[in-house]
């Protein structure tokens, strides 16, 4: 048997590093005669749970990466569009090309599993970009509110001394938002109506409204970060900010994973100083997108009121509960997933 015909070592100690929302960096174990030999490295890599059970039977089946070998570790980016905080499994072969343009090949290496990461600050300073060009004009506002139903401010009372403790963040917009199941909040909107100046009539979370003046949330001891953009097969978009009291834990997540947004100068929330001595704050919302704001601490009932809203309760089909990004529209996805 030829040098050229001696069998390639199967590949071992499959090792995956630098994982980001869109790349990774991949490492194996090879003998030193392969090293040298190798000419070539087969790469396959699907979304974990749709592995056809047969991918790694035949050692000729077509791989759908053929890579140059290169020194290791190999860095996958831009050959798959990878998403966002998605688990994936990942086989390699090694090769050498033959003359007649043939390869011999190794058995397939162990499948391993791995996980994106999520969007990386460069990431949502585009997506930040794209929700600029979508906010419109600003208007002026003076409540934050919250609609939920009578069952939840109950048992607000009874079991939390009154408190509207944070909760986690669910998986609501863009897949890769590093708040989504990390972060925990209150969850306020703060929109109003262009002909009243006043909330909406209708809501679909529920009859009762928690409203609160917008100075107890939205002060210069608040941090303020942009946190999605998103859209549900609609026309409208949501835009998600997070304000956090400086200092706290939520400003402390947020600050390494978040653009920062300045009070008195952004497109989607401002706070502006009163002008002369007496004046009140000035309170203004974009008002071309549907803001949600999560404030990262406990808010008490006893500094708002609650009062019954005047239009209809909507259906919770209406609400952004879990609710999945639209992935095929062109004004709120970015090109590194979804």
């Amino acid at each position: 048997m030829t040098d050229m015909e001696t069998p390639l070592a199967t590949p071992c100690n499959i090792q995956i590093c630098e994982v980001t929302c869109d790349s990774f960096r991949i490492v194996w174990d090879m003998t030193p005669d392969d090293t040298a030999r190798a000419t070539h490295y087969f790469i396959d890599l699907s979304r974990k749970g749709s592995r056809d059970p047969n991918r790694f039977k035949h050692r000729d089946v077509p791989t759908k990466l053929v890579a140059k070998a290169v020194p290791l570790p190999m860095a996958v980016r831009g050959h798959w569009f990878l998403s966002p905080r998605t688990e994936y499994c990942v086989a390699v072969q090694t090769a050498v090309r033959r003359p007649d343009g043939e390869y011999l090949v190794s058995e397939w290496s162990p499948v391993v599993e791995f996980c994106t990461g999520d969007y990386a600050m460069e990431h949502l300073q585009q997506l930040l970009d794209k929700a600029k060009g979508s906010a419109g004009r600003l208007l002026k506002f003076s409540v934050f509110y919250r609609n939920q139903h009578p069952e939840y401010f109950d048992f607000v009372r009874s079991e939390c001394g009154g408190l509207m403790h944070p909760a986690l963040k669910d998986s609501s917009g863009s897949h890769g938002s590093p708040i989504n199941g990390k972060l925990y909040g209150v969850f306020f909107s703060c929109n109003t109506e262009f002909d009243t100046g006043l909330p909406p009539k209708d809501s679909p979370y529920g009859p009762l409204r928690f409203h609160i003046p917008a100075g107890y949330l939205l002060n210069p001891n608040i941090s303020l970060y942009f946190a999605d953009f998103y859209c549900m097969y609609t026309a409208y978009h949501y835009v998600v900010l997070v304000l956090a009291p400086v200092g706290s834990d939520g400003d402390s997540f947020c600050r390494t994973r978040l653009p920062s947004l300045d009070l008195a100068s952004n497109p989607f929330l401002t706070y502006a100083e009163p002008q002369r001595p007496g004046d009140e704050p000035l309170f203004c919302h974009a008002s071309d997108v549907i803001l949600e704001v999560l404030f990262t601490d406990p808010v008490h009932l006893d500094q708002g009121a609650l009062q019954q809203i005047s239009g209809h309760h909507q259906l919770m089909s209406l609400t952004t509960a879990n609710a999945k990004k639209d992935p095929s529209c062109k004004v709120c996805n970015i090109s590194v997933g979804r």
